[in-house]
Formats: C-alpha cells, sequence, structure tokens
C-alpha cells in the first residue's frame, strides 16, 4: 500500500509542476503584465485600454455578437436533439441529422469564414444558384453565421446527451393526466433541460466570445475583442502591455459563464429509474420535426458544400470547368507536405501525452486514497483549463517562452495544446474510472500483485474505450485549433491551421479549401479508426464481465 502510495504521490507531483510551469506561472506572468510598468504597479494600462478607441465598442459587439449566435445555436440544437430522442422517424434519417450536427467540429473555424464568403458572397455559391445575396457576409450577419455553425455541435452533444437520461414515461403521465400539448411539453422535455438548455447556452457564448478564426476571415469593420486582441500583438506595432490587459479582460466572461455553469449543475432533474416508452405513432409530429430537421441539416450543409466544389474548378467564379490542378499543386509541394505531417505529428503527440495525463489525474481523484487536498488541486487545474480561452493561454505563453529554447518549437505548441484542452479529457477519463469496482487494486494486492501491474492489467483495459474516446478528443482539437497557435508556430514549426491563416493574406483560397478538406478527411477517418476501436473494446469488456458472471454463478 505504501508503494501504491508512493506512485500516486509521484504522478501527483508531476501534474502539479507540468502544470505549474506551462499554466500557473504564464497566468501569473500575463496578470502581471497588465500591471506592470516601468515605475512598477500601475492601472495606466487599463485607463489606456478602456479609453482606447474601439475597445469599448468592440467589447459591446462581442457581448451581442455572441449572445444572438448562442441563442439561435441551442435552439438549433435543441430541434436536432428532439428529432433524435422524441419522434419515430426512421432511424437512417436520425444517425443523418446527427452526423450533420456534429460536421462542424471536424474543420477549423477560420475555414467555416472562408466558406461563407464562398457560399454567400456577391459572387458566392448559393447566392449565384439563388440570385440573391441574403446578407451582408462582413460583419454581424458573417459572424452570425459563423459562430452558430460553430457552437452547434457543442450545443447539441450536451442537449442530446441530456435528453438521454430524460425519462420518456413523463410523456405518458402527463397525457394520462389530461395536460395539453404545450403543457406536456413543457413538463416533460423542457422542465427536465432547462440546466443543460442555459449551460449550453453558456457554452455557446463563451466559444463565439473567445474565438479568433471567424472573425479572422468575416469580421470586416464590425470588431470584436478577439482581433483587437490579434491586432495589439501581432500588428504593426506590438504592445504587449495592452495585449495583457485585452486578455484579462477576455478573461472574466469566461470565468463568470464557467461558474455559472457548477451553478446550474444543481438545477439538473436527476431520476431514480429512467424508461424508455414507446413513443406515440404522430404523423404529424413527425412530419413537422423532419421538415425542421431536414431544413436545418441543408442549411448547414450548405455551408461546406463548397469547399469540395471552389478547389475542383479552375477558378471560381470565373473560370468554372473541372480541373485537378489545385490538388496537384498541393500535394507536390513539399512546404505544404511538411506543414501537413507537422499538423499530424503535433496532434498524434498532444493525444498520446494529453491522454496520459488525464488518465494519470483521473487515477488520482478517482482511484486512489491521497488526501483530499490533492484531489481539489486536481479539480482545480481542470476548473482552471476550462476558463482559459486559447488565445490568452497563447499569448501566456508568448510572454514567458519568448526568448527560451522552447519559443518556435513543437514541444511548447504540444504542451500548450494538452493545457488548453485539459478538462474534458480529464472529466471522461474521471466519470469512466469512478463507474469501475472500488476494490480491484485491494484485491490484486492481497494477491501479491503490485500497483502498476493492477493498473496496466486489470484497470487499464477495462477504461479502453474511454483512453480511445480521449486519445481521439484531444487529436482532433489538435488538428483544427488556431486561437493558441496563431501565437506559437513559427516557420519550421507551420501547422495547417496557420498556414491557412498565412494563405489568407495572398488570397490563395484555392490552397485554403485543399488544406481544409484535408483537415476534414484526417478527422474523419481518425474519427471512424477511434469510433471502431472505442466499439471494439466496450464489446469485450461486455464479453468478459459476462464471463465471469457465468463464472460466479456456476
Amino acid at each position: 500500500m505504501k508503494r501504491k502510495s508512493w506512485e500516486l504521490k509521484l504522478i501527483f507531483l508531476v501534474l502539479v509542476a507540468v502544470f505549474a510551469v506551462f499554466l500557473a506561472v504564464p497566468a501569473i506572468r500575463l496578470l502581471l503584465k497588465s500591471f506592470l510598468g516601468e515605475d512598477g504597479l500601475t492601472g495606466a494600462y487599463y485607463l489606456d485600454v478602456f479609453s482606447g478607441k474601439g475597445f469599448t465598442t468592440a467589447l459591446g459587439n462581442s457581448f451581442a455578437v455572441s449572445i444572438v449566435s448562442a441563442l439561435v445555436a441551442v435552439g438549433i440544437a435543441f430541434v436536432m436533439a428532439y428529432i433524435i430522442h422524441y419522434t419515430r422517424l426512421p432511424r437512417g434519417f436520425k444517425r443523418f441529422v446527427q452526423a450533420v450536427a456534429t460536421l462542424p467540429m471536424f474543420l477549423p473555424t477560420i475555414t467555416y469564414g472562408f466558406a461563407i464568403i464562398y457560399s454567400f458572397g456577391k459572387q458566392g455559391l448559393i447566392t449565384r444558384l439563388l440570385g440573391h445575396q441574403f446578407f451582408d457576409i462582413y460583419g454581424f450577419g458573417g459572424l452570425l453565421v459563423g459562430y452558430v455553425i460553430y457552437t452547434v455541435p457543442v450545443a447539441f452533444l450536451l442537449i442530446h446527451n441530456t435528453m438521454g437520461y430524460v425519462d420518456k414515461k413523463t410523456l405518458v403521465v402527463s397525457k394520462a393526466m389530461g395536460d395539453g400539448t404545450l403543457s406536456t411539453f413543457w413538463i416533460a422535455i423542457l422542465r427536465p433541460l432547462l440546466g443543460t438548455l442555459a449551460g449550453a447556452f453558456i457554452q455557446a457564448f463563451f466559444l463565439c466570445f473567445t474565438d479568433f478564426g471567424i472573425p479572422a476571415s468575416v469580421g470586416g469593420d464590425y470588431e470584436v475583442i478577439a482581433t483587437v486582441l490579434y491586432n495589439e500583438m501581432l500588428g504593426g506595432v506590438p504592445d504587449f502591455n495592452r495585449g495583457a490587459v485585452i486578455s484579462v479582460v477576455m478573461l472574466l466572461p469566461s470565468i463568470v459563464s464557467i461558474l455559472l455553469l457548477r451553478f446550474l449543475e444543481r438545477y439538473n432533474i436527476r431520476y431514480d429509474r429512467i424508461s424508455d416508452a414507446d413513443l406515440r405513432r404522430n404523423p404529424g409530429r413527425d412530419t413537422a420535426w423532419g421538415l425542421s430537421g431536414t431544413v436545418l441539416a441543408i442549411l448547414i450543409l450548405c455551408m461546406f458544400v463548397v469547399i469540395f466544389v471552389v478547389p475542383l474548378v479552375e477558378r471560381w467564379p470565373y473560370q468554372t470547368g473541372f480541373t485537378l490542378e489545385h490538388f496537384q499543386e498541393v500535394f507536390s509541394d513539399n512546404e505544404l507536405q511538411t506543414v501537413y505531417l507537422n499538423s499530424l505529428g503535433m496532434a498524434l503527440a498532444t493525444a498520446l501525452f494529453g491522454t496520459l495525463a488525464a488518465y494519470g489525474a483521473a487515477l488520482i481523484t478517482a482511484r486512489s486514497k491521497l488526501p483530499g487536498w490533492c484531489k481539489q488541486v486536481i479539480d482545480a487545474i481542470a476548473l482552471v483549463t476550462n476558463t482559459i480561452p486559447g488565445m490568452v493561454l497563447g499569448l501566456a505563453f508568448l510572454f514567458v517562452f519568448s526568448g527560451t529554447s522552447l519559443q518556435n518549437t513543437f514541444p511548447l505548441m504540444i504542451l500548450c495544446n494538452i493545457v488548453h484542452y485539459f478538462s474534458t479529457p480529464y472529466l471522461m477519463m474521471k466519470n469512466s474510472l469512478s463507474k469501475m469496482n472500488a476494490g480491484w487494486e485491494t484485491t490484486a494486492m492481497l494477491m501479491g500483485d503490485s500497483w502498476p501491474k493492477t493498473i496496466l492489467r486489470v484497470v487499464t483495459p477495462n477504461a479502453a474505450a474511454s483512453l480511445i474516446e480521449t486519445f481521439s478528443y484531444y487529436f482532433i482539437n489538435s488538428m483544427v485549433t488556431i486561437s493558441a497557435l496563431i501565437f506559437l508556430a513559427g516557420a519550421r514549426t507551420m501547422v495547417l491551421t496557420t498556414k491557412i491563416k498565412q494563405l489568407q493574406y495572398i488570397n490563395e483560397y484555392d490552397q485554403v479549401f485543399v488544406l481544409s478538406l484535408l483537415i476534414l478527411a484526417t478527422n474523419l477517418i481518425a474519427k471512424a479508426i477511434f469510433t471502431w476501436l472505442a466499439n471494439k473494446s466496450s464489446r469485450k469488456g461486455s464479453s468478459n464481465a459476462k464471463k465471469r458472471k457465468e463464472m460466479k454463478a456456476s
């Protein structure tokens, strides 16, 4: 038992050391940078930023477009989740709706902006097909469309997962009590989801408020706080102190968002038993929701059709003959091949070491008898990483590691990604390990097995599906991330998302879409492989559990 405690303490110390150096130190340095002047502590930088031309307008713009986008995204996500759980539509159609709802997760946000330009601009694909431009793509309209597409997957997954735990028999009981359609809808569906809907809104708002990719392409003159920060740091004359102040301002809504999410958890309704009652046949209901889902799916897909069309024509929109020249140009360019391999290597390394970090942290909080304060430290780390936006973390890393041997290196970018995305993988692993038999380690110890052997032979095989899902989460997010890496990637460490940003400046949009398709294809193939492996692992685990029960019974 002492050996087990020693090993767990070592894991704890390593994790704390890593997050102290790559989370606490950068965050403190960023905060100090916003207050420290040549003569010591000062609030002059805050006064300068808030009194400066355009900052309060950009801040108000960020709040306005983020709130509206989050409301629309949650509404769309609710409709798509409702179709899956509360209609009797064909299973194939439900799978199609779910696939469309999660599709945007596999592309970087900067691509959404270019897709909006080439779909809804004056010479856009949809504009030319329908003969009318529906909205001004630069400014509020473009940001709204981009943010909604970006946040629908997150809102959908939250609502979809919660709907799976809502007791469907409440519908039957409500109808039996003589409630009207709207009353039943409120009592059996909306009311149990209020906490989740509010949480989905807050999460969507947080993502919109801190995103850089979409405003970088369609923001236009409608400045938001993310573009102000980018211009301060990577504009003509970088101002580190003003950049630090803007970063701290970006942190405040993030912190409030996380605190609200924690507060809303108490309003989630929990059932002792969950009944999946058969829904009544209702052709009218299914037709109405089916049409709604079809329209929403088509609208989302319209955004991405152009990504497949533009690279296959000679020169959009003037020469629309079919060609593979753009693909040949990209795949024959040694530099672009190197950039792709950089992205792939970075994503794989992030997924590997990130999964190990999340697994080690979860072992401490879910499978150890270490003091409560140790577990609270790990939980606090997860909360903080969930609070810091990517741009803020990237800028904090820039302040701390500029001039060191880590500047513009892959290890720094990998560590940044691990820290940035730590919270969700850690919670996934913690939930998985918490559900396992609590006595496995004790039983193994009594049989003479060491703690490492128990973890490798017993716990890890049973956690394999969750480990694969964690690996998948880290990999896909590392392939599409740009907000933090925009400050960290150099000429030799450029990845696909930062290369896309560079290509924007020289108007090489054909190559932008080819690289975007490369990211999409890579993520879809990776997701298919990871899902297959996770399902295979789950089936194997279920089979082993069944065998153990049969042996006990005999």
